[in-house]
């Protein structure tokens, strides 16, 4: 009797719980032994964590519980850190336990990049997992809370923000829109809050449209954003942040949203690595390893120009498709697939009703590109877990 393959996967992030569902879907019983190994027992929306962060939607509807989605009698999952990654004897390190494998997906995900920025690491909150982003929520209500107590300290209503992304512009758009309410339940002057979005780009938003860029950010300063745009944060401290000119912004909050590299486990297991990310071959596998596929933020890949794609949930998703399509040719002894991304468009929310995007060769703005946004947002709940996730989780 032939051995049943064993495949595990490590996360369950936008890559991972794709190629677990698509697994799911294509495979027969028995046919494989599929394990989806992740630290929490949620699958979390990165894209919309700079909501809860700002306080303007509920935590719980970024989230939802990986046992919903995935079919028991075909996957196992387990809930568990990841310690070490040992290709070579293809085994996984938990810190309760083994995993031996014969085909290992990797989309831990990425950390935060701080690019050597010192006291960055030490002193700013990062916009990264739902226990971040409940971090950040009550650390900003308690600023008011404790401005209230001390008036004299205004770097307690001074909001830095480093980084302007997508995650940095969302987040600043929703941290706006915000402000009001929370001036309105602590009774404090709205003028006092300030709000920086500092970048070391040229530009906000990075490669975007310039037409867009100019709207959105004339959007956003007129909700009372300052922008802080090429010059970048030289020292991050305790009470604030030093610019590269040479200015000192006095802050009780600075949130860094200005980069993310790969997952530190890929570069401790040996992969030729930059900065925690591998750049995979056209069917998502490490380079020397037949059996390791790398998708997510710890996969690099390089358009025609030769410049990476940016490591965004919508590639991710179509990497977890085309790997599990992989794997699943790779058991019954089919042609793998090269992974040639689509992309569709990208949109940028900048708080209620307000969204700038470009889909295919039209720009969005305004209230039409916020719609679009939750078209995306919907689509995608319908890949991990069709209409009654729909129903549960999507924002109409």
């Amino acid at each position: 009797m032939s051995k049943i393959p064993r495949i595990v996967i490590l996360g369950a992030g936008y890559a991972g719980i794709v190629t677990a569902i698509r697994l799911q879907k294509e495979l027969n019983y028995n046919e494989a032994d599929v394990t989806l190994v992740n630290k929490h027992n949620y699958h979390y929306f990165t894209t919309h964590l700079h909501m809860p962060a700002a306080g303007t939607d509920n935590p719980k509807h970024a989230s939802v519980n990986i046992p919903n989605l995935i079919d028991e009698f075909k996957i196992d999952f387990v809930k568990s850190t990841v310690l070490e990654i040992r290709p070579h004897e293809q085994k996984v390190i938990l810190e309760d336990g083994n995993l031996n494998y014969d085909y290992l997906v990797i989309g831990l995900g990425g950390e935060p990049e701080t690019f050597g920025i010192p006291g960055l690491a030490e002193n700013a909150m990062n916009i990264r997992s739902l226990n971040t982003v409940n971090l950040i929520r009550e650390h900003i209500e308690y600023q008011f809370a404790k401005y209230k107590r001390d008036s004299s300290r205004t770097d307690y209503l001074t909001f830095v923000v480093g980084g302007a992304g997508f995650t940095g512009i969302e987040f600043v758009g929703e941290l706006a829109d915000r402000i009001p309410e929370l001036c309105k339940t602590f009774n404090v002057d709205p003028s006092l809050v300030k709000i920086y979005n500092v970048e070391a780009a040229p530009t906000v938003l990075p490669g975007f449209d310039p037409e867009l860029v100019e709207y959105g950010m004339n959007v956003l300063k007129e909700k009372g954003v300052t922008f802080k745009v090429g010059i970048p944060i030289k020292e991050c401290l305790p009470d604030g942040v030093v610019l590269g000119n040479g200015e000192e912004i006095k802050a009780a909050t600075v949130v860094w949203t200005g980069g993310i590299r790969g997952n530190h486990l890929i570069e401790q297991s040996g992969f030729e690595a930059m900065r925690g990310r591998v750049k995979v071959d056209k069917n998502l596998r490490a380079p020397g390893y037949d059996n390791v596929y790398i998708i997510g933020d710890c996969s690099i890949i390089f358009n025609e120009e030769g410049r990476p794609y940016p490591p965004t949930a919508q590639i991710a998703v179509q990497q977890g498709e085309t790997c599990a399509d992989n794997l699943v040719a790779s058991i019954r002894g089919g042609s793998l697939k090269e992974f040639v991304p689509s992309l569709k468009g990208t949109v940028a929310s900048l708080g209620k009703n307000e969204a700038i995007g470009l889909v295919g060769t039209m720009k969005m703005k305004g209230y039409l590109a916020s719609i679009m946004k939750k078209v995306i947002d919907l689509r995608y709940l319908f890949v991990i877990g069709g209409i009654p996730l729909i129903l549960k989780k999507g924002k109409f």
